[in-house]
């Protein structure tokens, strides 16, 4: 299972550290203001606050995908506030956009440095990392985040973990943060397609349809990926479900026309 699975879980984690910007400032790692009590949006000071607009306007720019605007914002969030940590998380997200490797990785690092016990950067670091071939590395900080008490969305780091773990073949492992993500969130169909490729991959075929109903049922049909829908002909092959391989190959034909996945069902390689 590709990237394609991973990025929704990106958006939410982006989501959700939005939310910290506008209520925290995100700056102190400890999230604690100067009394000692919990940060809260009265605490900012000023020089937060300006950071924190800066970095809401670079969220939205990232989301519409202008990534070169929600760099220079981005900028501005970090002149005005150098210590602002969601300002080098949300940097690292954009630059991994990019493909700058690099500074992605420079950015991601200084925010986890900056806020060591944030989950949604070690969320997002494991998900760059996992991107980019350093999929035993990223589960760790995947574990980090699921165990992490304070999380408000540990199925994020559960499914992207899964997702880690397929790419590495490691089906064990896959199975595990997938049941755990899908005791979390049952219908998501994002938990219930990886689950199904887990099976698949073992050869069992059963199971693998099992879940791959649930995506049928759960998600709608005219928005699922190529890969999934490849999958879903494949396993419907396996199973014998004529009606139901002829349906899936047919969207696979109609919405993903030019991907390496409909070729592969011209050739007839539904064994590659």
């Amino acid at each position: 299972m590709n990237a394609r699975w991973l990025r929704p879980c990106f958006v939410a984690a982006l989501a959700l550290l939005l939310g910290a910007c506008a209520g925290t400032g995100g700056g102190a790692g400890n999230g604690r203001s100067a009394s000692g009590d919990v940060k809260t949006a009265s605490d900012q000071t000023n020089v937060e606050k300006r950071a924190s607009i800066r970095l809401q306007l670079a969220v939205g720019y990232f989301q519409d995908n202008k990534l070169e605007i929600a760099l220079d914002e981005v900028k501005q969030a970090i002149a005005i506030n150098p210590d602002f940590a969601d300002a080098y998380g949300v940097r690292g997200l954009i630059y991994a956009q990019m493909g700058e490797i690099r500074l992605a990785d420079e950015s991601f690092q200084r925010a986890l440095r900056l806020s060591p016990n944030n989950p949604e950067f070690s969320n997002n670091y494991g998900s760059f990392l996992c991107q980019n071939g350093r999929g035993a590395e990223g589960l760790r900080y995947f574990d980090a985040a699921i165990k992490n008490p304070v999380y408000q969305s540990p199925f994020s780091a559960m499914l992207n973990a899964g997702s880690c773990s397929l790419r590495l073949k490691q089906y064990d492992a896959a199975e595990r943060y997938l049941l755990d993500a899908l005791r979390v969130e049952p219908d998501h169909p994002g938990t219930s397609a990886l689950l199904a490729r887990v099976y698949y991959e073992r050869h069992d075929y059963q199971r693998a349809g099992f879940f791959i109903n649930r995506v049928k049922s759960t998600a709608k049909l005219d928005t699922l990926s190529a890969d999934v829908l490849w999958l879903a002909v494949r396993i419907d092959r396996r199973l014998g479900d004529k009606e139901s391989e002829a349906t899936m190959a047919t969207l696979l034909r109609r919405h993903h026309p030019g991907s390496p996945e409909f070729a592969a069902l011209q050739r007839g390689a539904f064994d590659e």
